[in-house]
């Protein structure tokens, strides 16, 4: 959707949106590339998402992790579905009010076809989370926790309640009762109220409470017995006749409610006119605060009388309406695992990153990497050595400048202090700030100040196009002539991220492979993106191009008899072009086989068409998020490379992505060995069935844990 138009920001109505775009025929960001394959090939991307977070679910519900590690993918699995429900479906309600008749392009189902099944699916997986939620509680006890309701409560318990509600609770509410001279107000996302249908005589009114607050705790303890605590919202739930003194409660509820959140920037952005685009990205969000609700959690014994006026003010209709057993809010697990940290069995083993033995830090990294290339893989390799690079270029004399993509940076980063060091000691820097980084814009943008005022040359990204990439260039200049080190990896400059996600990082002084990068840079620096490569892979124009052509090799391969292969490792694969070449290079017979995290809109294992495909997904302790893409049968001529892209089309052509092959003998091998390993698990390892479900692989002997395995060497 036009979200300037839509915002009101400096432009016409909203209305107005429908008659100057042609209905597409399919979503916003598909193409439709045509395939005799048959339906069953395919999956919808967000109803595979739902199967990927019904993952977590299932690693919340194994007895076999640790008690607070189950909190935490508890708590996961409610953050992913509220991130789903804010971007994904926020996408398809305004897609489905623009063009009502537009549809995927693999199942070609309508928008309005995907959130009724989108909704459906949700309201089995909550009576899942339900009853995991029950399970927790129950064996919190044994642990020295309990959250108590009120008639769990003792007499001196409850008289502590009743103080504490009126002295430290009641002065910092804000009651109101729905009428002419109280409007319906605005309700926060992922805050939580309490609602009351209120009666005086003949009058119905409506009362509402935010229970959600900064100074109020969430978790509130009771005296005099360690470890017994009531939530918040129950607190004020069940007092809130006393607020309401006047008015006769009829009934009471709890809500909490998920507001759209799909402000994606679109062409009016790019419109000079409207003047600074980090000005523009602050204002669209502080306006995604105020988009349309697109969901409704309440308490299960909720009255359909309050949830009638909810309808009502809030424009739901009746499926996006949930109801819960378990409290709304999940982040006070968190705060549990937090009084638990000290039992040592309920956690996973403590692990520090390492950093591995070819790295010496008492001598220069950047001589090392003149030496030979370099690689971390973290979180088991420590990020130390990548910092400790550009510490050592920002004082380096012969350095004359430092360029690089930031998407997602930490609050305290440390890999932006010597960038800054390095400008202020009269270096180049040249820092492409991505502010459209989503949920992380506010922290990108007061990072670009920073950098400016320290004198950076700070770059916001190109027209459509957000970079993604996660590229570094240091440029040395002294009698010998240029010399770049180069590095390239698969995931953020964020060191809290290199401690949780699975990642890669290359670091080279391959001459060719520097060129080609600082041209990245340079077509950066004028707002416009690279043709052709020669070593590197750089979406959008020669990523896609790249992969396909090297499909087709294996294809050609296969045809003549010959060996055949490809392994990719990703996040996600949705799409279409790609998909359909692996489905014609399964036909011709090439061997593929596929680590995919998260959505994947390809079904394995369909009789004469995929049935050369597996396709698996591991989620365990880390988040895998590191992409590899293999391609050849034959392990010592394999061209193997690493990428910040994932196979989808937004990554494809919306994106600034690049891939790096892996000379280095040392490193493929290391890779493959990875590749290799994860494939051989046989614990948090699932693999996708033909028809589309996941299961875990059969448990053998000696059980296989990949991460594990990789933390150990």
């Amino acid at each position: 959707m036009n979200i300037l138009r839509w915002l009101g920001i400096g432009t016409s109505k909203v209305e107005e949106v429908g008659k100057t775009l042609p209905a597409p025929q399919f979503m916003h960001g598909e193409e439709e590339d045509k395939s005799d394959a048959p339906s069953a090939c395919f999956a919808n991307r967000e109803l595979s998402w739902l199967k990927f977070n019904t993952r977590v679910l299932e690693e919340a519900e194994d007895p076999g992790n640790p008690f607070c590690e189950r909190l935490s993918f508890a708590s996961i699995f409610q953050s992913n579905l509220d991130e789903f429900f804010m971007v994904r479906v926020g996408s398809l309600y305004d897609q489905m009010l623009l063009s009502p008749s537009i549809r995927e392009n693999k199942t070609h189902m309508t928008c309005e076809e995907q959130i009724k099944v989108i909704c459906k699916r949700c309201e089995t997986l909550a009576q899942r989370k339900d009853k995991l939620m029950k399970e927790l509680s129950e064996e919190l006890p044994s642990h020295g926790i309990r959250i108590c309701h009120y008639k769990d409560l003792d007499e001196d318990e409850k008289r502590f309640l009743a103080a504490y509600f009126t002295n430290d609770v009641l002065p910092l509410l804000t009651p109101q009762i729905i009428g002419k001279k109280q409007p319906f107000p605005f309700l926060r996302s992922k805050h939580i109220y309490a609602v009351l249908l209120l009666q005086r005589k003949s009058s119905l009114k409506l009362g509402i409470i935010e229970c959600t607050s900064d100074i109020l705790p969430r978790m509130v303890a009771m005296p005099g017995s360690h470890g017994r605590f009531m939530l918040m919202e129950e607190i004020i739930l069940h007092f809130v006749p006393k607020i309401y003194d006047k008015w006769k409660v009829k009934s009471r509820t709890l809500l909490r409610m998920i507001r759209n959140a799909d402000i994606d920037p679109d062409e009016d952005l790019y419109d000079e006119s409207q003047g600074d685009f980090r000005a523009i990205m602050e204002q669209l969000v502080k306006n995604r605060k105020k988009l349309s609700p697109i969901r409704l959690t309440c308490s299960a014994q909720a009255d359909e009388a309050i949830l009638t006026y909810m309808k009502k003010y809030l424009g739901l209709k009746r499926m996006q309406i949930f109801r819960s057993l378990s409290p709304l809010d999940l982040s006070y697990l968190g705060t549990i695992r937090d009084l638990l940290r000290d039992k040592k069995d309920l956690f996973y083993p403590p692990y520090t990153p390492k950093i591995p033995a070819d790295f010496d830090q008492t001598a220069s990294i950047l001589s090392q990497i003149r030496e030979k290339d370099r690689f971390l893989f973290y979180p088991y390799d420590s990020m130390r050595p990548f910092l400790s690079m550009l510490n050592e270029a920002a004082i380096d004399p012969d350095v004359v400048s430092l360029k690089i993509t930031l998407y997602r940076v930490t609050k305290n980063s440390l890999v932006l202090e010597p960038l800054i060091r390095a400008s202020e000691s009269g270096k180049d820097v040249t820092v492409l700030v991505e502010l459209r980084a989503r949920f992380d814009e506010e922290n990108d943008i007061e990072w670009s100040r920073r950098l400016e005022e320290a004198g950076c040359r700070v770059l916001y990204g190109l027209d459509h196009l957000k970079v993604h990439s996660k590229l570094c260039l240091i440029t040395k200049h002294n009698k010998d002539g240029i010399f770049y080190y180069t590095q390239v990896g698969t995931g953020n400059y964020n060191e809290k991220t290199a401690t949780l996600y699975t990642d890669f990082a290359l670091m080279t002084a391959d001459q060719e492979i520097g060129r080609e990068a600082s041209e990245v840079f340079q077509k950066l620096c004028l707002g416009q993106t690279v043709k052709d490569m020669h070593h590197l892979m750089v979406a959008p124009h020669c990523m896609r191009t790249y992969i396909l052509d090297k499909l087709d090799h294996q294809i050609v391969l296969a045809k003549e008899g010959r060996p055949a292969y490809f392994g990719g490792k990703m996040n996600s694969l949705t799409d279409k072009k790609i998909i359909n070449r692996l489905i014609q290079a399964s036909r011709a017979g090439v061997k593929i086989e596929l680590l995919v995290r998260g959505a994947c809109c390809l079904v394995s294992g369909i009789q004469g068409w995929t049935d050369n495909i597996t396709i698996s997904s591991i989620v365990g302790r880390y988040l895998e998020h590191s992409r590899i893409y293999i391609f050849g049968a034959d392990e010592a001529e394999q061209e193997i490379y690493i990428s910040s892209a994932d196979l989808m089309t937004r990554n494809m052509v919306r994106r600034v992505e690049v891939g790096i092959p892996l000379y280095d003998e040392d490193i493929r091998k290391r890779v493959q060995g990875i590749f290799r390993t994860l494939l051989s698990d046989n614990v948090k390892r699932r693999i996708q069935k033909s028809d589309g479900t996941y299961v875990y692989v059969p448990h053998e002997h000696p059980a296989i844990n990949a991460q594990e395995i990789f933390q150990r060497h």
